[in-house]
């Protein structure tokens, strides 16, 4: 804070406004000490102006400040909440995977089972053949 002093100091002579000086010399006096007080209550009204411009400065820095921190919570909880979703995109990875390991064994079991049915099925097939073919030559005789 700025605070201005006035510069000028009165010598005796300068503050006794008596009888010795002339009417015009006192008025000169008179109207140069009132052109000092003006002075300084036109300092004084900047000085203030400043004061109140810089307290509303520092008013709006503080506004910004609680803006910027209420944005910082948000990307706070934003940035937890996608924590979350990414630990569950890793969970539902792994179980797809768990899924899959699972699925290849299940399948290598159907694709044995399906060949040993496939030879079961010819196999029997030929003894159907080989039994009709003996029922004819049975038959026939």
């Amino acid at each position: 804070m700025l605070i201005l002093m006035p510069c000028a100091s009165y010598t005796a002579s300068e503050v006794d406004i008596g009888s010795e000086k002339t009417p015009e010399e006192r008025a000169l006096l008179v109207e140069s000490r009132r052109q000092e007080v003006l002075l300084l209550d036109n300092e004084i009204a900047f000085n203030e102006a400043i004061i109140e411009e810089r307290q509303l400065g520092i008013q709006e820095i503080q506004q910004q400040i609680g803006e910027v921190n209420e944005i910082f919570k948000d990307l706070a909880v934003l940035v937890h909440d996608q924590g979350a979703m990414i630990d569950d995109i890793d969970s539902n990875i792994d179980n797809s995977l768990a899924a899959t390991a699972q699925a290849k064994t299940q399948l290598t079991k159907a694709s044995k089972t399906q060949k040993s049915n496939s030879s079961l099925g010819c196999l029997l097939l030929v003894i159907f053949g080989v039994v009709l073919l003996i029922l004819i030559i049975v038959l026939a005789a």
